[in-house]
Formats: structure tokens, sequence, C-alpha cells
């Protein structure tokens, strides 16, 4: 379904007068196994859309968080085949919910654009965010995307101004990814009178839905945002749970759901 599906979402969400609640979380972190059991269940404790990172040996936009989750995967033997294939799985228990593959350039590079598209639609992805894609370099990617109606979304950053926002926004699809804060995640924490302003400065330039994340932790700060953009992401905050449950293999899984399911209620009663 593709770009069909992520529109859908929005639609419907609109409709209700709510944000998306968007959660992200490593494939294979901290094995297959798990990682799975996180995906199969995200929906059912309130996420929207889904991006599943696919692990790569130099994260450069990540915090040590999510930097930790790439080296589990990537130790735990998680390559981006087997991504596919975590895919093609939850899509047996879940055709509905947008989930989006986020990663960088070295992996697709290697497979080539054509390969990559084809094999995120056949595994029922619906676009792809690959953080360390120019729109200089873009093209060639988007062209492939396009071909199987995939979406491309883009990272927007505070430091770009409106000339480079319009460059920024050209071929995006499906929604637009603005990052919160300056740096990487995990780090820093959102402030919702910052990304107000934005919000509304993406708004003017383009009709896609905008979502926001890097920074969001605390189910204040998830609330704040829902109230101003069309999304509200989530990433290291769940990560921050499988690692602080390591330990304790078996209740990983229920860490993480319970913290999504946490957060999806601010996110999805803060225009109530």
């Amino acid at each position: 379904m593709g770009i069909a599906r992520i529109e859908a979402k929005f639609a419907a969400l609109k409709s209700e007068n709510k944000s998306a609640f968007v959660t992200y979380i490593m494939a294979g972190d901290p094995d297959l196994e798990t990682s799975f059991e996180i995906l199969k269940d995200l929906t059912h404790k309130g996420a929207d859309i889904i991006e599943l990172g696919f692990p790569f040996s130099d994260p450069m936009a990540e915090g040590p968080t999510i930097q930790l989750a790439a080296e589990r995967a990537l130790k735990g033997g998680m390559r981006i085949h087997q991504v596919f294939e975590l895919v093609k799985r939850f899509r047996t228990f879940d055709q509905s919910t947008p989930l989006i593959l986020m990663g960088y350039m070295n992996p697709v590079e290697s497979m080539g654009y054509a390969a990559f598209a084809a094999a995120l639609e056949e595994a029922g992805a619906d676009g792809a965010l690959i953080v360390d894609c120019p729109p200089e370099e873009a093209s060639g990617l988007i062209l492939a995307l396009d071909d199987h109606e995939l979406a491309l979304i883009r990272l927007i950053t505070p430091t770009s101004d409106e000339a480079r926002l319009k460059t920024l926004i050209k071929g995006v699809k499906g929604f637009i990814y603005y990052v919160s804060v300056a740096g990487v995640t995990g780090v820093k924490s959102a402030e919702a009178s910052d990304v107000e302003k934005a919000v509304k400065r993406i708004k003017a330039l383009s009709d896609l839905p905008v979502c926001v994340g890097f920074g969001i932790k605390s189910e204040d700060q998830a609330r704040n945002i829902a109230k101003i953009a069309d999304g509200a992401v989530v990433g290291s905050a769940l990560i921050d749970e499988i690692k602080n449950s390591l330990s304790q293999k078996s209740a990983i899984s229920t860490k993480v759901l319970e913290k999504v399911e946490i957060l999806a209620h601010s996110v999805h009663s803060a225009r109530i």
C-alpha cells in the first residue's frame, strides 16, 4: 500500500482530532525474536505509525542509546535482509499500520536503489527515512521509491532556513519529520514553544503532516508536542527500556510496551 497506507492513517487520526503516536525501535535489538515480540504488539498498545531502524555500524545522527541498540543488533547477527523478513512477519499480524524503515545510506547503496525499493514493497514497508541522504543526491532513490509508490521521509532540523526548507521538502511524501533539537537523538529535550514556531514555518511551505521527534521522553513532552504537531515520535525512551531490562530478558517486551501504552495515551488525549 505504501504512501496510501500512510495517508489513510493520518486522515483517520485527523477525523478524530488526534495526533499520531510514532514509535521507533531497532530491528534485532536486543535480538531478533525479542524485537519481533515488541514490533507485533506496538499497535495494540497505541502506536499509529512504526519506524523500524535497520542497524548500521556508524549511526552518526544517533545518541548513545540508539548507537548501543545498533551495536547489540549487529552483534546478534542482524542484517538488512533479516530486517525485511521481520517486516514480512509483522504484516502477517497487521495490514493497516504504516511502517517506515529508518537507517543510513551505506546498506541502501550496497543493495542498489531499485533492489532496496523492491524489497521494501515486497516486505510490506511503506517507505524509508534515510538519515544521511541529502536532497541533492536523492533523485535516484526517490525515483526507485516512486516506482513502487513508497514514501521518502526526510529529516528537517532547527538550523534549516526557509531557502533550505524548500529544498528539503522536494520529493518528500507521507510526512515530514522535524527534528526538535539540534544534535543527536536522545540527549536534549524538546521545547514545545520552539517546536510550534518551526511547525508553522514548515506548514506554510507544505501540505504534508509534520511529525516531531528527537528529545520526547516524558508524558508531558509527548502531550505538548501532540497539541501542536501532526505526530510525536518516540525512540530513545523506548530503547532505554530495553537497555534497562537486559538483565531480565523475559521482561523486556513487557517494559517497552508498558511505556508505549503510557505515551500513546498522552499523545491521543492531548487535544481533548
